[in-house]
């Protein structure tokens, strides 16, 4: 995701360049869910090679040093993509886990599924800005999964999960007698609690949407 450089997440919008489900060889319904990853500013590692491939990327002293110079940093370095999100995520598991030490991993997946921000546009546009290209990006479930990653939601949220439930993201297969792609093995998701049902399936239509088959198929 993009945060478009704001405080608020209202106008965070999805990368052009963000993968999208479902895997090639088990066709698993993915991502999970989607992090900030555009143009982050992180820690720069010494000897990192890219520092000399793309030095524009290099943050200026003048953004964390008052009266700092408009000379690129030893220290920060902006990227953009997985690498960048993964840790947003990373970061909020160690949170649940110092608020909660007994939570298993399935147990953390499910509450940062279950509690990421079901709210976006319908679609955005990215432009290109070396070859001006236009591209326009839908928000279904292949491409922003169970929604976007809210920290604030998953320690906040009280919902009781068992340890004995395992959070498999479910896969997908085409109904040709429907004409629709649909949701496979995703009973504890979609068919038992409310808490399964909201977790991947607030996006009524989305699979539909994704697959070119219009609003019709409603998940759960």
């Amino acid at each position: 995701m993009k945060d478009m450089k704001t405080l608020s997440r209202g106008d965070d919008q999805m990368a052009s360049y963000s993968s999208k489900g479902p895997t090639l060889f088990d066709q698993v319904a993915k991502p999970d869910i989607v992090a900030p990853g555009n143009k982050i500013m992180a820690a720069l590692p010494t000897g990192l090679a890219l520092t000399n491939t793309y030095p524009a990327n290099k943050v200026p002293n003048s953004y964390y040093i008052v009266g700092g110079t408009s000379q690129g940093s030893d220290y920060y370095f902006e990227l953009s993509g997985t690498s960048m999100a993964t840790p947003m995520v990373a970061g909020a598991a160690a949170l649940l886990l110092q608020k909660q030490p007994s939570l298993t991993p399935d147990q953390i997946k499910a509450k940062l599924m279950k509690t990421a921000t079901k709210n976006f546009p319908v679609s955005s546009v990215a432009t290109d800005p070396v070859s001006g290209k236009v591209y326009t990006v839908t928000y279904g479930l292949f491409t922003v999964g169970a929604g976007y990653l809210d920290v604030w939601a998953a320690l906040n949220n009280s919902d009781t999960i068992s340890a004995g439930k395992k959070a498999l993201s479910p896969a997908v297969v085409y109904n040709s007698s429907l004409k629709k792609v649909v949701l496979t093995n995703a009973a504890m998701w979609c068919g038992v609690t409310r808490t399964w049902r909201s977790t991947w399936c607030g996006h009524a239509g989305a699979i539909g949407q994704q697959c070119g088959v219009g609003r019709q198929r409603r998940l759960g």
